[in-house]
C-alpha cells in the first residue's frame, strides 16, 4: 500500500508527464499545416430562429439580449430560464445560487469558457460574482451537452450552465476594441469597467477587461408581522470588488486555436443577517481572494479526429469574521484556502459523417486549508473517465455516454473518507418525423451523482467521513417545434418537457446535542416531478420595428419520500415554488429598445415540514429597461436605464432575507 507522500509524488509526476504531452501536442499542432479548409461566407437572409431542437433540453441567452432581462450578472440573466431557481439572500453583494429542476444549486456544474468553476469546501458556486462584462453567451443543458468532444466533467453533473466569452474578432484595419462603461444607481451602486482587445497578428490576439463596483446596500423593506408600517433599512449590505481578466489568443482557424487566460477577483463585503425583529444588526464580513489560470486548445483535423486539451490553476482565499459570536475568543475569525489543479484531454473520431464517437479523461487535485482548531487539512484527488458515442440514422438522433468516477483522499489528522468508485450511464435520443419538419421528440436518462463536500466530510463537529454520494437519476421526455413564418410572425418556438427525477442518500443536517453541534447523514430520498413549458415569438410591427414575447413555466413536485411515518413524508422540500412563470416582451428597432419583464412565483416553505409557521409567501416581481444607441465620430455610444421591481413589492426569495424594493440603474457604453 502506498503511503501519503508516496501518492503525492505519484500524482506529481503524472501531471508532469501529462503537462509535457500536452504542450508536446500543442507545439505539435501549431507546427503542422493547415489541412482545414476556409468556407466563404453566406449571407442568409431568413429570420433567425432560437435553437431548441436539441438532444437535451437547452436554454440560451446572448450579449444582445442581457438587457432585456435587466441582467447585472450571470444569476439575472439566467432567472427567466424554466426549471430554474435562484437562490438569493439579497443586496447586490448576496449569495446568488442556482437550483435546476429541484436537485439542489451542488447538482449545477458551472462552466466557463468549457472549464469547470468548483468549490471543493461547499459545493456551491456564487453567480452574483460573475459580471457579463467578456461573456457571449450562457447555455443551460439539463442532462448533458450535445457536443460530445467535452471534457469529463461537463458530463459529470445532472445539468449543465455552460459560460462562454468573447473570442475576438477584428474587421481590416481596426486591430483594436474598446468598450467602456459606466453603471450607477441605487443603493450607492458605482461600477466603471472596460473591455480592451488588441490584434497582434494576423493569429495572435489579446484582451483585457476589468469591472470594479461598490455600493453601500442601504436598502428599505418591510419587516412583515411586527405590527409596524415602518419600513427598516438593510444594514451591513456593502461591497466593494474588483474582477480582471487578461487573455491571450491564438487561432490559425477556427479548428485550430489556442488560448491562456487569468483572472482574479477580489471582495470585501458585509453580511447583513437575518431579520429579527427588533435586532436587525449584523456585523459579519467576508473577503474573498480567487485567482485562476486556465487553458485550452482546440483542433479539428479534415480526417474526422477532433482534439480538446484543457489546464487550470486556482486558489481560492475566503475569510469569514463574526465579531460577536459567543465563544472564548469572543468572534468568529475562519480563514479557508482552497488550491486546485486540473488537467483533461478529449478526443474525438467520425469514423462515418453519421457517427462519432469520444474519449475524454480528467485528473483533479483538490486542498483545504483553514485556521481552524483540530482541522483534517483533507486533498481530493477526483479522476473522470469518459466514453461517448452520436450516431445520427434515418429520423433519429441518439446519444450516450459512459462515466467513471474514482476518487480518493487524504488527511493529515483523523480518517479520511472512503475511496469512492461509481460508473454513471446516459443516454438521450430524438426523433424527427422528416427532415423539414418542424416538430421534434426527445427523451433522455441520467444517472449521476454529487460527491459530499470537505464541509460535509470534514467540517469541525458537523462532517461525517462515511458519507455516501447523492444519487440522482433523471428522465426526460419532451417536445419541441419550431418553424420561421414571412407576414404575422416572424418565427414560433415551443418546447414541452415532462422529467421525473429522483434522489437517493440525500444529504441533509440534523441537530445532534444542541443547535450548534449537528451531524451529516445520507438519510433523504425525493422524487420530483416537473413540466417545463417555453414559447418564443418575434413579431414584425414595420420594416424598421420588431416586437419580441417570451413566455417560461415552471411545475415543480418535489417531495421528501424518506420515511413514511416521518412527519415531513410527502411534504414540498424546502425553497421549491411548485409554479413560476417568466414573461418578457418588447420591441427593437436598430438604435431604440423597450423591454418588459415579469417574474410570478408560488409559495414555499424553509423548512422540510410544510406548516403555517414554516411558509414563505409567493410574489411577482416585475422590471423594465430602455436603451438608445447612436453613433459618434465612428463610435457607439449606448445609453440605457433600468427599473427594477417597478411596483416595489416586498418578498424574499430566502425567509428573513427580503430583497430591496423599488431602484434604478443606469448605464452608458461607449464602444471605440
Amino acid at each position: 500500500m502506498k503511503t501519503k507522500s508516496g501518492v503525492r509524488n505519484y500524482f506529481k509526476k503524472l501531471t508532469y508527464s501529462v503537462s509535457v504531452l500536452l504542450m508536446f501536442l500543442s507545439a505539435e499542432a501549431f507546427a503542422q499545416a493547415d489541412t482545414s479548409r476556409t468556407l466563404k461566407e453566406v449571407n442568409v437572409s431568413t429570420p433567425s430562429i432560437p435553437q431548441v431542437q436539441t438532444v437535451n433540453p437547452s436554454q440560451q441567452v446572448n450579449s444582445a439580449e442581457f438587457k432585456r432581462y435587466n441582467a447585472f450578472n450571470v444569476a439575472d440573466a439566467i432567472k427567466n430560464f424554466s426549471g430554474v431557481s435562484i437562490k438569493d439572500y439579497g443586496g447586490i453583494g448576496g449569495l446568488k445560487t442556482v437550483s435546476v429542476r429541484s436537485l439542489g444549486a451542488n447538482h449545477t456544474g458551472v462552466l466557463y469558457d468549457g472549464v469547470q468553476l468548483t468549490d471543493a469546501q461547499n459545493g456551491q458556486i456564487d453567480l452574483g460574482t460573475i459580471n457579463l462584462d467578456n461573456v457571449e453567451s450562457i447555455t443551460l443543458f439539463n442532462g448533458t451537452s450535445e457536443v460530445i468532444c467535452q471534457p469529463a466533467r461537463s458530463f459529470a453533473s445532472s445539468s449543465v450552465l455552460m459560460i462562454k466569452t468573447v473570442w475576438p474578432r477584428f474587421e481590416p484595419h481596426k486591430p483594436t476594441h474598446l468598450s467602456v462603461t459606466y453603471k450607477t444607481g441605487s443603493f450607492g451602486l458605482t461600477n466603471p469597467s472596460f473591455v480592451w482587445q488588441q490584434q497582434i497578428s494576423k493569429q495572435w490576439s489579446f484582451s483585457m477587461a476589468n469591472n470594479w463596483q461598490k455600493a453601500n446596500g442601504r436598502y428599505k423593506y418591510k419587516v412583515n408581522g411586527d405590527g409596524s408600517d415602518t419600513l427598516a433599512i438593510r444594514n451591513n449590505a456593502n461591497l466593494e470588488s474588483l474582477q480582471s481578466n487578461a487573455s491571450l489568443f491564438w487561432s490559425r482557424n477556427d479548428s485550430n486555436r489556442f488560448h491562456f487566460r487569468i483572472n482574479y477577483y477580489r471582495a470585501d463585503r458585509g453580511l447583513p443577517g437575518a431579520v429579527v425583529y427588533y435586532n436587525p444588526t449584523s456585523n459579519q464580513h467576508l473577503w474573498n481572494r480567487d485567482l485562476f489560470l486556465q487553458s485550452g486548445y482546440e483542433k479539428k483535423w479534415g480526417n474526422g479526429f477532433h482534439l480538446l486539451l484543457n489546464a487550470k490553476y486556482a486558489k481560492n482565499y475566503i475569510r469569514y469574521l463574526d465579531p460577536d459570536f459567543l465563544n472564548e475568543a469572543g468572534e468568529l475569525n475562519q480563514k479557508y484556502t482552497q488550491t486546485e489543479l486540473y488537467q483533461s484531454a478529449a478526443l474525438s473520431y467520425k469514423p462515418f459523417v453519421n457517427w462519432e464517437i469520444s474519449y475524454s479523461s480528467d485528473m483533479t487535485w483538490n486542498r483545504l486549508k483553514t485556521n481552524l482548531y483540530q482541522f483534517d487539512y483533507p486533498e481530493r484527488f477526483t479522476y473522470l473517465n469518459v466514453l461517448a458515442s452520436r450516431f445520427n440514422w434515418n429520423k433519429f438522433v441518439i446519444q450516450g455516454n459512459l462515466l467513471n468516477t474514482h476518487i480518493t483522499e487524504h488527511v493529515q489528522t483523523g480518517t479520511a473518507a472512503p475511496t469512492k468508485t461509481v460508473w454513471s450511464p446516459a443516454l438521450s435520443a430524438t426523433y424527427k418525423p422528416s427532415e423539414h419538419s418542424n416538430f421534434l421528440v426527445r427523451a433522455f436518462y441520467k444517472d449521476i451523482f454529487r460527491n459530499p463536500t470537505f464541509n460535509d466530510l470534514y467540517y469541525t463537529r458537523l462532517g461525517n467521513r462515511t458519507l455516501k454520494p447523492e444519487y440522482a437519476k433523471q428522465v426526460n421526455l419532451g417536445v419541441t417545434y419550431s418553424k420561421a413564418y414571412t407576414h404575422l410572425l416572424n418565427y414560433l418556438t415551443f418546447t414541452a418537457d415532462a422529467y421525473y427525477n429522483r434522489i437517493d442518500d440525500k444529504i441533509i443536517a440534523i441537530p445532534n446535542k444542541d443547535l450548534f453541534t449537528w451531524t451529516m447523514l445520507n438519510l433523504g430520498k425525493v422524487e420530483i416531478k416537473g413540466l417545463d413549458l417555453g414559447i418564443k415569438t418575434e413579431l414584425p410591427f414595420s420594416s424598421s420595428i420588431q416586437g419580441s414575447i417570451s413566455g417560461n413555466y415552471t411545475y415543480q413536485n418535489a417531495i421528501d419520500v424518506t420515511d413514511p411515518a416521518s412527519s415531513v413524508y410527502l411534504n414540498q422540500i424546502p425553497y421549491t415554488p411548485e409554479h413560476s412563470v417568466a414573461l418578457n416582451a418588447g420591441i427593437h428597432n436598430n438604435r431604440f429598445s423597450l423591454y418588459y419583464n415579469q417574474i410570478v412565483s408560488s409559495s414555499r416553505y424553509y423548512l422540510r415540514e410544510n406548516l403555517p409557521e414554516n411558509y414563505v409567501p409567493g410574489f411577482t416581481v416585475s422590471d423594465a429597461s430602455a436603451s438608445y444607441q447612436f453613433f459618434a465620430g465612428g463610435n457607439s455610444i449606448n445609453f440605457s436605464t433600468e427599473l427594477n421591481n417597478i411596483f416595489n413589492n416586498s418578498y424574499a426569495f430566502i425567509r428573513s432575507f427580503p430583497m430591496p424594493g423599488r431602484s434604478v440603474r443606469f448605464s452608458l457604453q461607449i464602444k471605440i
